[in-house]
């Protein structure tokens, strides 16, 4: 490949001189993704991510972060231990650069993104984190009733754990896929976290 292909997330993928693939892309904060539509009695939930929510992380240089294929772990991209992905926080996104090396691209799921990428079948990117249980890492509000009638999760503060390629982000310019979203319960150590665990 020997210029930029971009996707409709604004995903850019190219071509390095020694082979490897350069993969950027954002995950803008302040945009709101529709989670649950409502229906039944039921209000329609919609969550939104406040700017740097997730410097926990970012700003730890020693903690990694991964790039995965579909919020697996046994289809990594590229991380941060291992110095092939670079991430930058501000206000507005969170901005990854990841460098797919030769190596990795004689992988199977590797070769499987590429192809699916030059598709046009991978459209976003989605995070997989923690939301701390502590005072003030989110809050649940009504939303304003010029704009309609859903409850409104802002997250100011979660642990990065991965950025995942998607094929259905449900955040349109944030390029983030929420749809799979659940809640589970598992023990870590020190603080008690809640974890959003994203699944196909």
């Amino acid at each position: 490949m020997t210029g930029p292909v971009f996707s409709e997330a604004g995903l850019e993928l190219r071509a390095a001189g020694d082979g490897s693939r350069l993969l950027r892309g954002q995950f803008p904060y302040g945009q709101r993704a529709t989670l649950d539509a409502g229906g039944k009695g039921r209000k329609p939930r919609k969550e939104q991510f406040a700017p740097r929510a997730f410097s926990f992380a970012v700003d730890d240089p020693e903690r990694d972060i991964h790039l995965l294929l579909g919020h697996s772990f046994d289809q990594p991209l590229a991380s941060r231990k291992a110095g092939t992905l670079a991430l930058t926080d501000s206000d507005a996104a969170l901005t990854f650069e990841a460098r797919i090396t030769p190596e990795a691209q004689r992988t199977s799921w590797v070769a499987d993104f590429l192809a699916a990428f030059a598709a046009g079948l991978i459209t976003g990117i989605s995070p997989g984190f923690r939301v701390p249980d502590m005072d003030g890492a989110e809050t649940l509000e009504e939303e304003d009733p010029r704009q309609g009638k859903a409850l409104i999760r802002t997250i100011f503060a979660a642990v990065l754990f991965e950025l995942s390629m998607v094929t259905r982000p449900a955040y349109g310019e944030t390029a983030a896929d929420l749809r799979a979203f659940q809640w589970d319960r598992v023990p870590v150590r020190g603080p008690s976290y809640s974890l959003n665990r994203w699944r196909a």
